[in-house]
């Protein structure tokens, strides 16, 4: 998303054994100014692309901590979904499952600016990013409601997002808009 120029300046920001034509590949500089029609008509802070990429993070660790202590028993799979985005639950599968993610949250702006700057594909961005959802818990259906308003209570959204299934393989099938992507 950010332009070649910062990469010329800060070797350490980037892996440089990567082919160049995937490092900083992107049209804007920190100080651009986002289209005002692409933030959130409820906040009408203006931003740049620097405050975008550098705005913080919520920690789920709270919330965790609390889950954990009443619902330890009830939780068999919690995932982050940093590094390998919503494919990474693949990895920890036990056995081979299909895994449904068809209730998505809206991905954050900051990702949509990603993908136009790099030209990815929603396949490539899903299996990269986030796509802001980080924490994955599976657990029964019937707990579900209960943890949802334990992340409700500090003021974090959560929701239902997929299920597991009985499958002959391990797969995700992940809904974006009307398309689906199986990974």
């Amino acid at each position: 998303m950010l332009q070649k120029t910062y990469g010329a300046r800060f070797h350490e920001s980037f892996d440089t054994t990567l082919d160049d034509h995937v490092v900083y590949i992107g049209p804007h500089q920190l100080t651009d100014t986002v289209e005002p029609a692409l933030l959130d008509p409820a906040d009408h802070s203006p931003l740049n692309i620097g405050q975008l990429l550098l705005s913080p993070t919520r920690t789920y660790a709270p919330v965790v901590k609390v889950l954990l202590e009443k619902y330890f028993d009830q939780i068999d799979g919690l995932i982050h979904c940093s590094g390998g985005g919503q494919t990474k639950c693949m990895k920890y599968l036990p056995g081979d499952f299909r895994i449904v993610k068809d209730n998505l949250f809206e991905p954050p702006l900051i990702f949509k600016l990603i993908q136009e700057s790099s030209g990815s594909d929603d396949r490539e961005m899903y299996q990269v990013f986030n796509m802001g959802h980080r924490l994955e818990i599976f657990t029964e259906i019937e707990t579900a409601p209960e943890m949802i308003r334990v992340a409700e209570s500090f003021g974090i959204a959560a929701k239902i997002i997929g299920r597991v299934e009985a499958s002959d393989k391990k797969e995700l099938v992940l809904t974006a808009g009307a398309q689906k992507i199986v990974y």
